[in-house]
This record gives C-alpha cells, structure tokens and sequence, in this order.
C-alpha cells in the first residue's frame, strides 16, 4: 500500500476504528495533549532506524528465499502458519531494528514495528498489483479509515497518492497524508514495493470554515512517519501478501496514558491487521468485478 494503508494503506502505523462513549470524548475533548516539537534527535535517530530496516529487507530480496517471515519458522510452525492463512487469518508480529545487537534509542518518541502476512486465493499477482496502485479508490477499499485518496501522480512503476486518514479510539485524529510509492516486479510470481510518506499534517476544525493542516512535526504527535515494505508471491492458487510497516509517534506523557496510550500503542497492530484484511477483501471483490 502505500501502501495501503498502513497501506499502503490503513497507517501505518496508525489506524482503527474503535466505538467510544460520548463522556468519554467529551473528556478527550477537554483534556487533550499538549502540541509536542518533532526533535532533529528524533528525526536523526528513525531515520537510522528505517535505513538499516531497508538494509535487512533489501538483503533478503537479493537472496530470494524466504521472502515471507513465516519461511523463516522452524518446520511445525511454518506448516501451522500457512494452514491459518489459507484459513483466511492474518498472521501478523511485532518487530525490532537493532543497531549491532542494541536497541535504537529514539529520544521523545515511540517507533512502532508490525509485520503482517494474509493469502488471497485465486488471485494472480496482477490482481493484487491493480488494487494495491488503485489510488482513487483506496477510499472504497479502505474505509472507513481512508476517508479520501487520489492518484496524484504516475510515471511507469512509480506513484504518489494522497490519503487522508480518519482514526478513532477515545479520541479522533484526522491526517492529509501524501505517499511516494515504487514496485518492483522481481519475477513472473514475486514483486514488492517500498512507500515512504512524503508528508503527514494533522488536520484540525475539520469540515469547518476554518478547516487546516497543522504544521507537520508540530502538532499532536499522533503520527509522524510511517514507512512501509510490501512483498508479494503467488502460489498455492493465490497470492501471499505481506507488509511490513514502521511509524513514529510522540512518546506517552505522564498522566495522559489513558487518553494517548490506547491510540499510540493498539492503532499500529490493529491498522495493520484491517490493512490486510481490506487488502484480501478488495482483492476478491476485484476477481468478481465486471470488466471495465
């Protein structure tokens, strides 16, 4: 996805749809976090994090062998793995970049790291490709957290798209957010893409006169990067789909845990995991679709 979401697109790193009571928003309302800097420390420190995540997939591209994570299980849990998926489950798994054997220290912030994998049977790899690149209406495909995309620019494999995202747990958070987007076709059966989020604005006074963009880094903090690694194998009579995506937000303030932490901590996995589940339904619903 941009990758769906995530995405490309739902975020990556941030996206969910979650019902809360009316006092509890109206207390989000009233107590909401206090706008937080985005720190050159902390732009240094992901940064850092993304390129050795980019070294370690790059690495196991040139290998092309388990190129999705389940390949990497020991035997009975490999045989276990792709039993629930071609079950239609979404094997998913939190992840950690680390710099010769040590955490990544990035100051003032949380970097959040999930892996995810879903089978969409009896789709070609094409299939998959047309939905994944179908910009203009990554809104249908993934709503109601896409709540408006559009293709904004295409040049061969190469693609950037607009998504604005609408995420809701305990608070509501609204994101203008633009994706540079590049596939890769690595055989007849496998391909991948690499997204980066060219630009993320939080959105305040939304769907009023007054509606506008926050200045980027200078906002909430509910999101400020997110990039993303999407792979793509078919076989078996379908197509094994995995993404991988890293977001950064703001660290969690004390005494604000319950109001930012169910969105920082819980949107990233549950995001990921409406991602793919959207991915494998839009994909079917491709297959079925009348020729255009």
């Amino acid at each position: 996805m941009i990758d769906p979401p995530i995405t490309l697109l739902r975020l990556s790193a941030l996206l969910a749809a979650s019902c809360a009571i009316p006092w509890s928003f109206a207390i989000a309302v009233r107590l909401a976090p206090e706008p937080v800097t985005l720190k050159s420390a902390t732009v240094e420190a992901f940064n850092h994090y993304v390129h050795l995540t980019d070294s370690r997939n790059n690495a196991e591209l040139r290998q092309g062998a388990d190129l999705l994570w389940i390949d990497s299980l020991d035997e009975q849990a490999r045989k276990e793995a792709y039993t629930a998926l071609n079950h239609g489950d979404v094997k998913i798994k939190k992840l950690e970049t680390l710099d010769n054997g040590s955490p990544i220290h990035c100051p003032n912030a949380l970097i959040h790291h999930w892996l995810a994998a879903v089978f969409v049977p009896n789709a070609r790899l094409n299939d998959v490709l047309a939905v994944l690149q179908d910009y203009d209406h990554h809104s249908d495909y993934y709503a109601p957290d896409v709540e408006r995309s559009r293709l904004e620019q295409h040049d061969s494999d190469h693609f950037r798209a607009f998504l604005r995202f609408r995420r809701h747990k305990v608070i509501t958070v609204v994101l203008n957010t633009e994706h540079d987007v590049r596939y890769f076709m690595d055989s007849h059966d496998r391909a991948h893409s690499r997204s980066s989020a060219t630009h993320i604005a939080q959105v305040e006074n939304v769907g009023k006169p007054d509606e506008r963009e926050k200045s980027p880094g200078d906002d909430d903090g509910f999101l400020w990067r997110m990039e993303t690694w999407w792979r793509m194998v078919e076989r078996d009579d379908g197509v094994y789909v995995q993404s991988e995506v890293v977001s950064l937000t703001r660290d969690i303030p004390t005494g604000l845990g319950w109001l930012i932490g169910p969105f920082v901590n819980s949107i990233p996995k549950e995001s990921l995991t409406f991602t793919m589940e959207a991915t494998r339904r839009a994909v079917a619903r491709h297959l079925t679709a009348p020729a255009r």
